[in-house]
């Protein structure tokens, strides 16, 4: 097995006078999630519909699990699953019908179906409404028979297309932890989400899309530290103290950031988390008390709306 599970040089895509993939590059390595962020339009979904050989590209190359998606399709669609935006369970079946009959098309006989699709029931929790109809299942369990789905074949490779979209916060943890799982037993992952906690959470690696461009590439603390900018946030409890904890605090070689006259909260760019001694010895300099004082680190969301922001001037 490669070391890199996708493996994408420059790929190009264009749907007529769009561009929707414009040269991009992409390197997953085995047992990692990568994360694709952008905005609707991005070319998230065109970029995984390349890879999982929907679609053929029309300059670059990608190889998945070793083989080129564009020669050897069908050797890349027998190492990988996807889970789109919508869920594509035949809601006439029952869970069990539907796993089963996936695992038969793939070539598995009867005994083995029926144990692979008692493994997934159980690992997705959906053993107790695996006779019912798949019509009477809540959205979550249906993402989930969903993913259970792609599942069947043991796909060394996993696309998931927005798999929390449109989930309940409990939903969306439950699908997380099962992402955590699959990729604890050596399962690669790309994922594109536009929640930026998922990404978050759940990616080794991010890479932001826009405009069919990679606009940045990284783990989410390396893009967080280059884009993201750490501030101190404090609120000095007697207004008529603000002037003397400015004046120290520029003192002490802080730029603070404050607006109106009576306004008691004040922000402070800091370069390290160690800067917050700093600022506490400069308003206690000053005879300053506080009210609140915290350092807030910077977040996939600063990332993402300065790096989407950039690419749109």
């Amino acid at each position: 097995m490669p070391d890199l599970m996708i493996d994408a040089k420059d790929l190009t895509r264009t749907f007529g006078d769009v561009t929707a993939l414009d040269r991009v590059s992409l390197q997953v390595p085995r047992g990692t999630v990568t994360a694709l962020l952008g905005h609707n339009g991005a070319g998230k979904t065109t970029l995984v519909n390349v890879l999982s050989t929907i679609l053929p590209q029309d300059g670059g190359s990608a190889r998945v699990a070793g083989f080129d998606v564009a020669t050897q399709g069908h050797r890349v669609r027998s190492r990988i699953g996807l889970t789109g935006q919508f869920a594509s369970v035949d809601e006439q079946l029952s869970g069990t019908q539907n796993l089963a009959l996936i695992a038969r098309l793939l070539g598995a006989s009867k005994p083995e179906a029926r144990q692979r699709t008692a493994e997934l029931l159980e690992l997705f929790d959906l053993a107790d409404a695996a006779g019912r109809k798949v019509s009477t299942y809540s959205g979550g369990m249906k993402r989930r028979l969903d993913l259970a789905a792609s599942l069947v074949g043991h796909p060394d490779v996993v696309f998931l297309d927005e798999p929390t979209t449109g989930l309940d916060p409990t939903s969306r943890l439950g699908m997380w932890d099962i992402v955590e799982r699959l990729v604890d037993d050596g399962t690669t992952v790309l994922l594109t989400t536009q929640y930026l906690e998922e990404a978050d959470r759940l990616a080794d690696a991010v890479t932001v899309l826009s405009n069919g461009r990679v606009v940045a590439a990284g783990s989410a603390v390396e893009l967080k530290a280059s884009v993201g900018q750490r501030t101190v946030a404090l609120t000095v409890t007697d207004a008529n103290r603000v002037p003397e904890a400015l004046a120290s605090l520029r003192a002490a070689g802080f730029d603070p950031l404050h607006e109106g006259s009576r306004n008691r909260k004040i922000t402070i760019p800091v370069e390290a988390a160690n800067a917050l001694a700093a600022v506490v010895r400069a308003l206690d300099a000053a005879g300053t008390e506080v009210s609140e004082l915290a350092l807030h680190e910077p977040t996939l969301d600063d990332v993402y709306l300065t790096l989407t922001h950039q690419a749109a001037a």
